[in-house]
């Protein structure tokens, strides 16, 4: 059973790592780019945001893993599972996140923004689709929750963009 619940976890931090760098990065990007500021400020942007937020992202997940553990436990033996839980959720976050900011180091603001969405957007479904897979649900159903969910993400950060653009 320990092993069960430290393969959830490992898997939970995974999607959690993703799907979070997914849509904060395409959310952040978009309301920025839709705001017109020049393409450089975007990327630095970006690339500042995926190092924070996916150190940010393994500490968290390796403290709430640690209590949790400490609590389930009660010293009973260290797994190493929060250390791991963490090293899994920083690359999740940290690779996924380079997804949606990758277009704007190649095009233009406004063709890279569209890609930027369309890359998130696939990538999303793909993310609920291998979770699926893994938790032997409903592969369309799940890959579908998650696009649907990480758009109207997408649509809050093109919506708060034009607001401040606008204002």
């Amino acid at each position: 059973m320990q092993s069960k619940y430290i393969s959830a976890s490992y898997l939970r931090n995974f999607i959690f790592g993703v799907e979070d760098s997914l849509v904060s990065t395409v959310g952040l990007l978009s309301g920025i780019a839709i705001a017109e500021v020049p393409r450089q400020t975007i990327v630095l942007t970006g690339i500042v945001l995926i190092f924070v937020e996916a150190f940010s992202m393994a500490v968290g997940s390796f403290l709430s893993e640690h209590s949790a553990e400490d609590f389930l436990r009660k010293s009973e033996g260290s797994t190493n599972s929060p250390r791991i839980g963490g090293v899994i959720m920083f690359f999740s976050y940290f690779i996924a996140g380079f997804i949606p900011l990758s277009p704007y180091f190649f095009f233009e603001t406004k063709f890279a923004f569209g890609m930027s969405i369309a890359f998130s957007l696939i990538s999303l479904f793909l993310l609920g689709f291998v979770s699926a897979r893994f938790s032997h649900s409903n592969i369309w159903r799940s890959g579908f929750r998650m696009l649907l969910l990480g758009g109207v993400a997408i649509f809050v950060g093109t919506i708060v963009g034009q607001l401040v653009n606008n204002f």
